[in-house]
Parts: structure tokens; C-alpha cells; sequence
């Protein structure tokens, strides 16, 4: 700071040294009650304001600010100012720099570290003014004063913000180790393993304040692009991008509104969110997320968004334990193998309308778009190729468990 104008005649300059001495004097004079009462203010107006003591006992938020005071005023005498000879600012005080370290690491907002700096400025620059009046020296040295004055405060601001931003950032990164060793305990299946898993869980979302709900459901996501923002999903969601596929878990996924807060926050990305279980159970959510995201890479599940699985139950039930569904499809479709492919195909599609409609030849036909009577002639092909066993419920079951599969890969039409 100095309290030159430049390009023009400092107006502080033209004050005699020896007045200038003696408002020096009184300032650091007054600066001990001065600061008294600006921290005096500062907690009323936030009476949670911590105050950290020193070494010495004495709360350093007052240190502080008394510092500041006299790092306005201790150089006047001078006059070439509050900076060095070679120019270079006067050094700032580092309790500044630990003040916004503390506010941060309190949970005070930056705005309002930069509120309390301007009550502090308020009430000097008033107590300085009364002793300007009382010393009679001229206003436009004062205003001179009071425009280095506020640079002077823009200077310990930015110590301050910059502790403030380290210690965010220190406590940002706490948190998300804590965070990923929560979600590795939820999702690697150890949570569900005694002794007490209720109380690791606790103790282990303690540590982040994250309250353990009643259900969660985890969900993987397929990045948009390699080097694409997390998606604002909100505190309360925990979510991992370290990963290459982001994991997130979500609590009380069902809880009203929930679903679309989470739909747009996850607009452009693609993935599944696993069903609703106990967080106990969070990693048997996280494989069923894996599975419906490995069918659509596969393009049997849309993947132009987030899907929930509990949409596509059938999907993930039927094509999932695909070498087993393929055993009994060999088994229960082997007489469609004496049939071309054409007619097999055609054969499989009204086997699987008749044992979804139960119904006669002209529902059937209605849900193929074809003539009853091609219905007809299909369906007594169908006893013949299967005999008795098209009447027995367990047969009629596996084959309707089998060609719902086949259609949901794509091997059968629409239904």
C-alpha cells in the first residue's frame, strides 16, 4: 500500500511530518481498543465465529486484526509510504493467512470471511477519520488515507482467501479419501460380513457427516467423453470418478423427487442404477448395475442414458445367465431345427404370441399382423413338432422363458 496518487501530488505528502508523526502515535495508540471493538462487532454479527487462541492465550482472530491496524498506519511517518525502498510491499502479516485457514476449516463461507473484513474496515477508517478531524488534517489527505487504506485490506483479503482456498482444498481432498474408503467398504461386499456392519458403516459415514440411509442403489456410469465434468449429482450422492466406468451410490433412491433430480443431473450421461437395497447389501446393487451396463455395450439395453434396472428386470433376468438360457433353448426348441430358418423363425414367433395371449387363432393373428388362417395352419404344425409336451405347463413355461430371451436379443420380432 502507499499513500502516493500516482501521475499527481500526494495530498498525504503536504501534511507536516510532524503531524503526521503524531496521528501515527494516536492510531497505534488506540489500535489495542480499536481492535477490541472490531471483534467486538464481528461476533455479534457472527456469534459462531471460533475464536483460536495463540500461543500466548490471546484469540488470534484479535492479533490479527491488530496487526492489520497498525500495518495501516505504522508506515505514515514515512513518507515514502508502506512499501520498501525497493519498492516491494510491505511484508503482510501470515495470521492472516491462518485466520482464512481457520474460517475454512470451521465451515465459514468465503463470503463471509470478506464480510468480516469489511466491518473491520468500517470501523477503522472511522476511528482513523475522528483522529484526522481532531489533528485538523486537511480532507483530501484523509480521502488519500482512506483510498490506501481500502488497499491495504484488498491485500490481507487475498492472504486470507488464500489460506481459506488451501485449507478447502486439504479438506476436500480428506474428504474424498474418507469418501472412497465409505464406498469401497460399501461396494466390495465387506460391508455385509460381520462383526456388526451397521456400526462400520456408521462410524465410516460419520467421518464424511454423509447420514446412512435406509436403501441405496448404485449405479455405473459410461463417460460422454474421456475428460467429461462430473455430473452435479449433489452432496448427499457419493460418487467416484476416479474409476473408468464413475460409480455412484445413491440413498433412498425411491425418496419423492429423487428420481428426477437425479435424471437431470445425469442428462447426456449413459449407465444403469442398480435396485433399491440396504446399504449392507450395496455391493449385490452395484453387480446388477454392471450387468444391465454390460447389455448395453452388447446394444441389447438402450444406451443413450441412465437406465434403472428395476425397468428392465425382464432383460436383465432372461439374458444375463446367457449360457444357461442357451442349454435349455437347445433343449426346448430342438425340434425347430428340422425346420428351415425362415420357417423356424416364423414357427418360434407364433409359438411365443400363443403362449403370451393363451388365446385362439384371431388374437394370435392380430398380434402377428397375419391372416387366422396362416395362424391356424402354423399352430397345427407346432403340435405336431411338439406333441403332448406343448400341453404340459412346466414345457410351456421353458418355452416361453427361452423365446422371450431369444426375442430380446433380437432373434425374434417385435412383439
Amino acid at each position: 500500500m502507499s499513500v502516493t496518487t500516482h501521475g499527481t501530488r500526494s495530498a498525504w505528502r503536504d501534511v507536516p511530518r510532524p503531524q503526521v508523526r503524531q496521528f501515527s502515535a494516536l492510531a497505534l495508540a488506540e489500535s489495542p481498543r480499536l481492535a477490541e471493538d472490531i471483534l467486538r462487532e464481528i461476533r455479534r454479527e457472527y456469534p459462531q465465529l471460533p475464536l483460536v487462541p495463540d500461543e500466548s492465550g490471546e484469540p488470534l482472530a484479535l492479533v490479527g486484526i491488530r496487526r492489520a491496524i497498525e500495518g495501516v498506519v505504522q508506515h505514515l511517518a514515512d513518507a515514502s509510504g508502506v512499501t520498501g525502498k525497493d519498492g516491494a510491499a510491505a511484508p503482510l502479516p501470515s495470521a492472516f493467512e491462518e485466520f482464512g485457514r481457520g474460517q475454512s476449516l470451521h465451515g465459514q463461507s468465503l463470503d463471509a470471511l470478506q464480510a468480516m473484513y469489511r466491518i473491520g474496515v468500517k470501523l477503522a477508517w472511522r476511528r482513523l477519520a475522528d483522529i484526522g478531524q481532531r489533528l485538523d488534517i486537511p480532507p483530501p489527505a484523509m480521502y488519500e488515507l482512506a483510498e490506501s487504506s481500502y488497499e491495504y485490506l484488498d491485500s490481507l483479503v487475498g492472504e486470507s482467501v488464500r489460506g481459506y482456498a488451501e485449507a478447502a482444498a486439504r479438506e476436500a481432498g480428506e474428504r474424498l479419501r474418507q469418501q472412497r474408503r465409505l464406498m469401497d467398504l460399501l461396494l466390495d461386499g465387506r460391508a455385509a460380513a460381520p462383526p456388526d456392519p451397521v456400526r462400520a458403516l456408521t462410524e465410516r459415514a460419520a467421518r464424511i457427516g454423509w447420514p446412512v440411509p435406509d436403501q441405496v442403489a448404485v449405479g455405473v456410469l459410461l463417460r460422454p467423453a474421456r475428460d467429461a465434468v462430473a455430473p452435479a449429482v449433489g452432496p448427499d450422492v457419493l460418487l467416484d470418478m476416479e474409476t473408468e466406468r464413475p460409480r455412484l451410490v445413491v440413498p433412498d433412491p425411491d425418496a419423492a423427487g429423487r428420481p428426477d433430480l437425479l435424471r437431470r443431473a445425469l442428462t447426456g450421461w449413459s449407465g444403469a442404477v442398480g435396485p433399491p437395497v440396504a446399504p449392507a447389501d450395496a455391493a449385490k446393487s452395484l453387480r446388477w448395475a454392471e450387468s444391465a451396463v454390460a447389455l448395453m455395450e452388447r446394444g441389447l439395453l438402450p444406451a443413450t442414458e441412465v437406465l434403472r434396472c428395476t425397468e428392465h428386470t425382464q432383460a436383465l433376468v432372461l439374458l444375463q445367465p446367457e449360457e444357461l438360457v442357451d442349454d435349455l433353448a437347445r433343449r426346448a426348441l430342438e425340434p425347430l431345427t428340422h425346420c428351415g430358418p425362415a420357417h423356424a423363425r416364423r414357427l418360434a414367433e407364433t409359438l411365443l404370441a400363443w403362449l403370451e395371449t393363451r388365446g385362439g387363432a384371431p388374437e394370435v393373428a392380430a398380434r402377428l399382423g397375419v391372416h387366422p388362417q396362416t395362424v391356424r395352419y402354423r399352430l397345427r404344425q407346432i403340435r405336431e413338432l411338439w406333441g403332448d409336451e406343448i400341453d404340459d405347463p412346466d414345457h410351456r413355461f421353458e418355452l416361453e422363458l427361452v423365446l422371450r430371451a431369444r426375442r430380446l436379443r433380437g432373434d425374434l420380432g417385435p412383439r
